[in-house]
């Protein structure tokens, strides 16, 4: 242990830690831009690149950066003398300089961590003006845009990209004034091999990086008198929006949510969760048919998208292993414009299919030709969360004072096991509660398997099934999917089955959720939420929803038929590693 003093006050810290560090301990907050703390994961590796945590140490005559200084038995620290603050008021003044002056008008806006920065230190005047850098809009991906004249060069997502998600697209590129951050040559991030898993969107403190806005694509599509619009929710979207909207962290608002797209004009309002059942019906079969026939294992879940594109460009060589089945999203599409629209005598061609989800690599995925048979897409337009709370905020809502509505049938209707797919390890414990009873025609009474839960990147675990052990993972965060994969490609582990989400703890923590600033205990409750509505459901096992089996008995015929495979599964494309 290091002890120091920090403006007076006396702290033991572990040696190896930082001011910041030792800071932290004792409450007292020194700003920062480029630092981003998530659970285990430190996003804090390329040295101290914005000078907002400038402090004061005895005995020296320069200022240090907190977040990179190391402490040093003795040491003494002022972290808000006269230098300090003038010092940190200068770096964020250079920065305002070279920064686009459109704060009402910009995505972040009010959620803006330089603008928060700005406002701390009573900013009323930049003084610096000269030339600004000028950078090409990046409009090609169809899940985020890229604007880098609002970038500060924190390089947060560049860590996050290659160390945390080991996706490798993106890279400082040049230098000096024309410093930027990028896919390799500067080309479109549509062309690298970014997957839109949306973690550097999430934790961009800018509009640097934000999700591609659909909202005024459903307006039009409501207010338009010709077309038949329906939504569907994602789990995750019910344990998070609340948040945008100042309540607690982890309470559900399924209920008000469903009201609110009522009110918005939706003709239809359903449920994802449905389609999440669905999922289970599909995967379980193909895991079952797998096992019993001496099939590719282990079958890695596909629900995710970003972990989808993922694979095809760093596994290209394992495109047998995940399985086939489309995700809830593209598997409602499918069944909408289809079952569906004959149900409720719609013109399918008439049909339009919103989704609200948790993630922005959704969006990617909804344009996907393998998603579009006979060029009609399952899905045709994808909100995220945070969307769905501006529509909410555009229409005058009280969302607070909402009563709690439900979600219209048949596609309204769903288990506990639908709800938990927003959890890292939820859709692997919804499959095995299917998978038990199939394979042993007998019940599961103990539907629980706690060893799935939790925000640890790796899971493991062996399910006795009838005296067969099944062994199973868990990865959530790309970079420990990477390193299961390896393991397996080595020969050095061997699984049945594998559940994969793209961002650390799953869907709660999608790109496309209301910003949690790397609070994890803000992913803990939205994770709970998730669990705790699990448990107040009557039906907690997929093959029980009614609708489900209505589905099956009076359209699709049994699972892994025909005609499932038809409309719910999919192909992969090999795609480059560069």
């Amino acid at each position: 242990m290091v002890s120091l003093k920090i403006n007076g006050k006396s702290v033991e810290v572990p040696e190896g830690s930082t001011i910041l560090d030792a800071a932290g301990k004792l409450g007292v907050h020194i700003p920062t831009l480029c630092r981003f703390d998530l659970h285990d994961i430190n996003l804090h590796n390329q040295g101290a690149s914005c000078r907002v945590c400038m402090v004061e140490v005895a005995g020296r005559r320069n200022l240090a950066p907190a977040c990179a200084t190391p402490v040093m038995e003795g040491m003494d620290v002022k972290t808000h003398t006269p230098k300090v603050i003038n010092a940190r008021r200068v770096v964020v003044e250079l920065i305002l300089s070279n920064h686009p002056k459109t704060c009402l008008t910009c995505p972040k806006n009010t959620n803006c961590e330089l603008q928060a920065l700005a406002a701390e230190l009573s900013i009323g005047n930049i003084g610096f003006s000269g030339k600004t850098t000028q950078h090409k809009i990046d409009y090609s991906s169809p899940a985020y845009v890229r604007d880098m004249n609002k970038c500060v060069l924190c390089r947060r997502c560049e860590t996050m990209c290659t160390q945390v998600q080991t996706v490798n697209a993106l890279s400082g590129l040049n230098r000096g004034f024309t410093t930027t951050v990028g896919p390799a040559f500067n080309m479109p991030i549509a062309e690298s091999t970014c997957v839109s898993c949306g973690q550097c969107v999430a934790i961009c403190p800018t509009a640097a990086l934000s999700e591609v806005n659909n909202v005024g694509k459903v307006w039009d599509a409501i207010r338009n008198p010709d077309k038949f619009v329906i939504v569907q929710t994602a789990p995750a979207v019910r344990a998070a929006l609340g948040e945008a909207f100042g309540l607690p962290a982890g309470v559900p608002v399924t209920g008000k949510m469903a009201a609110a797209l009522r009110m918005f004009g939706f003709d239809k309002v359903y449920d994802t969760d449905f389609a999440a059942d669905l999922t289970i019906m599909e995967e379980a079969s193909e895991f079952i048919h797998r096992l019993k026939h001496g099939g590719r294992l282990p079958i890695l879940t596909s629900c995710c998208p970003g972990w989808v594109k993922f694979f095809e460009h760093q596994f290209s060589d394992m495109l047998d292993v995940p399985s086939t089945c489309k995700s809830p999203q593209q598997m409602f599409g499918a069944i909408a414009k289809t079952w569906l629209a004959k149900e409720l005598k719609v013109d399918p061609a008439k049909m339009v299919v919103v989704s609200v989800m948790p993630c922005i690599a959704k969006k990617y995925e909804a344009g996907r030709a393998e998603m579009a048979p006979g060029g009609v897409p399952d899905v045709d337009i994808v909100l995220t969360t945070r969307e769905l709370a501006k529509m909410i905020r555009e229409a005058g809502i009280n969302f607070a004072q909402l009563d709690d509505e439900g979600f219209d049938d048949p596609m309204g209707e769903s288990t506990g096991a639908g709800v938990i797919f927003g959890a890292s390890g939820g859709v692997l414990e919804a499959a095995l509660r299917t998978a038990y009873e199939w394979i042993t025609g007998k019940t599961l009474d103990k539907v629980d398997f706690m060893d799935l839960r939790g925000m640890s990147g790796i899971k493991e675990a062996t399910i006795d099934v009838a005296g067969t052990p099944v062994s199973v993972a868990v990865a959530s965060g790309l970079g420990n999917a990477r390193q299961l994969l390896e393991a397996i490609r080595a020969g050095e582990k061997q699984y049945h089955v594998i559940e994969v989400m793209a961002c650390p703890g799953g869907c709660i923590d999608g790109g496309g959720q209301p910003y949690h600033k790397g609070h994890v205990d803000v992913l803990l409750k939205r994770m709970e939420a998730l669990y705790t509505e699990d448990k107040t459901k009557v039906l907690r096992k997929s093959h029980e929803n009614p609708f489900i089996k209505k589905l099956y008995a009076e359209f699709l015929g049994e699972p892994h038929s025909e005609l499932a495979h038809k409309l719910l599964h999919t192909s992969y494309v090999k795609r480059p590693r560069m």
